[in-house]
This record gives C-alpha cells, sequence and structure tokens, in this order.
C-alpha cells in the first residue's frame, strides 16, 4: 500500500509539473493560437479582459496562460464552457486558474480535515488523507463550472428578453422608413444595457471589418451560445432586400419569444407553487405529530 501511495502522487506531481511546464508548440497548436489571438482581438473583448496587479494577480495570470496553452495543446476547446464564459465576461484564462488554484487548495484540505477528524478518534488507515486529497481537488476543480453554468443561464436568459424587445424596436424603425442597417443600430443604442452593448459592439465590428449586419449577430450568438441570434442572422440574411417581409419576419419572431418567456414564467411559477405545496403539506404533517404524541405517550405507558 505505502508503494502504491506513493506511485499515485508521484503521478500527480508529475503531471502537475508536465501541465506547468512550456513545452515545444506543434504548427497545428501554433495556427489554432493565432486564431484565438485574432478572435480575442475585438475591442470588447480587449476592454473585458483587465491586466492582474499584485504578486496573486501575476501568478493567477501565468498559472492560467499556461493551463490556457496545455487545453491548447490537447484540443480541449469546451465551447459550451467558453460560451457561458463569454456571456459573463469572464476570461478564460483567469477561469482555469480558478479552477487549479482551487484543485490545489483542495489537495491540502483533504488531509487536514483527515487531520481533524483523526485527532477526535475517527480514522487511523494512511490512505485516507490521500482519497481525501484526491476527491476534494477533483470537487473544488468541477466547482467553478457548475457557477459559471447556473449565472449563465440566468444571463441568457435576461439576453433573450432583450432580444425581443429588440426587435420590436428594430421592425418601428423600418415601419418609419429606415434601412435595415440603420434600424439595427438605431434600436441596439435605445439602451445602455449590457446586452445591448454587446450587440451594438457587434455591429460597430461588422462596419469595420466589412461584413454584413446580421453576419456580425450570427457570429455574436455563435459566441455566446443563444439559438435566437444565430436564427435572426439566418432569416436576415434570406429576407433583407425585402423591407415589408423583414418587418413581417422581425414581428413574427418577436412575438414567439414573448410567448415562450410566458411559457417559460408559467412553468417556473407552477414549479414553485408546487414546491410551496409540499412545505405545506410537511408543515402539517408535523403539526399531526405534535398532536398525537402526547396522546400516545399516554396510551402506551397504561
Amino acid at each position: 500500500m505505502p508503494i502504491v501511495v506513493g506511485v499515485v502522487f508521484g503521478l500527480g506531481v508529475y503531471a502537475l509539473v508536465r501541465a506547468l511546464t512550456p513545452t515545444k508548440r506543434s504548427a497545428v497548436a501554433q495556427v489554432a493560437r493565432i486564431d484565438a489571438m485574432r478572435a480575442r482581438g475585438s475591442a470588447f473583448e480587449t476592454a473585458r479582459q483587465t491586466k492582474d496587479t499584485g504578486r496573486i494577480g501575476s501568478l493567477r495570470a501565468e498559472v492560467g496562460a499556461r493551463v490556457a496553452d496545455f487545453y491548447l495543446q490537447q484540443g480541449w476547446e469546451q465551447r459550451s464552457l467558453r460560451a457561458d464564459l463569454a456571456v459573463l465576461d469572464r476570461s478564460w484564462e483567469k477561469f482555469l486558474a480558478t479552477k487549479v488554484l482551487l484543485a490545489t487548495a483542495g489537495l491540502f484540505f483533504g488531509p487536514f480535515l483527515f487531520a481533524v477528524v483523526w485527532t477526535l478518534g475517527f480514522g487511523s488507515s494512511p490512505v485516507i488523507p490521500v482519497w481525501l486529497a484526491l476527491l476534494f481537488a477533483a470537487l473544488f476543480f468541477f466547482l467553478p463550472d457548475l457557477e459559471v453554468r447556473r449565472d449563465a443561464a440566468d444571463r441568457r436568459r435576461d439576453l433573450r428578453r432583450v432580444i425581443g424587445a429588440y426587435l420590436d424596436l428594430v421592425s418601428m424603425s423600418l415601419a418609419g422608413g429606415r434601412g435595415l442597417p440603420e434600424a439595427l443600430m438605431a434600436a441596439a443604442e435605445i439602451s445602455d444595457g449590457w446586452a445591448n452593448q454587446r450587440i451594438r459592439n457587434a455591429l460597430a465590428d461588422a462596419r469595420i471589418t466589412g461584413i454584413s449586419q446580421w453576419q456580425a449577430l450570427g457570429a455574436l450568438g455563435e459566441e455566446l451560445g443563444v439559438e435566437e441570434l444565430k436564427d435572426l442572422s439566418a432569416s436576415l440574411a434570406l429576407v433583407a432586400d425585402d423591407g415589408a417581409k423583414v418587418r413581417e419576419s422581425l414581428a413574427s419572431r418577436a412575438e414567439t419569444m414573448r410567448h415562450r418567456e410566458l411559457a417559460e414564467i408559467e412553468g417556473s411559477a407552477g414549479e414553485k407553487s408546487q414546491s410551496m405545496l409540499v412545505a405545506q403539506l410537511l408543515l402539517c404533517a408535523g403539526f399531526l405529530v405534535f398532536l398525537i404524541f402526547p396522546a400516545a405517550m399516554r396510551v402506551f405507558q397504561v
């Protein structure tokens, strides 16, 4: 058993050193790195990634860059997770650094917990600290994923609401005689919310890069993982030359999104009402036990 524990610990240390040590990149990895840097070259992304200061900040940035390079070399794209981070305006490198640092903290937290339990006299096996260290390291490593997915789901829900209102504004601008590019930009300038800022920045980048604005909306939907923006881009590409069809398409799509949002709200309200009903039943059961218990004790004593 000590040999097995030593082998496992040695493999873990080797894997950690191997992941954090820079290696020679292949041509495919280098091209992928250049493409990733080019994709992050937009003005919004540059403004989002702030530079870390201080010793801890520089260590976090260095660890994040090493782990990101390791993911790139292994071909682990993690598209859904990247889309969640893009919705939350968080850096991919900082997120990876947080995962690694939390996993390292878990390696020390497991043996510390075993030391507390051993002091109380509830364990003496030397294998338990190793398994606790590995267990807590894996648990702490995946905790940020759960948090990011939960927050991203809430923010995507808000984004879909904004998109529905945005489509109505675009439709009204088209009815007022504006062209499609002007209507898209004018509707995005109505508010300074984060969703409108993302749409406005995507449309501004489209003017600079020379692509159509509906292609920019489709690229934004691909980045954020929002199907509504990708569907909007495809429909605008089909009817972009006909103003009447564009208005009808946008109005019907906005109405569909409102009905879908209303159905989701009703479903959520139904779930909450059911949970409240279960809580009330539990309270009633506890109250009945409180009433019946004294009488039952008297009967059994007799």
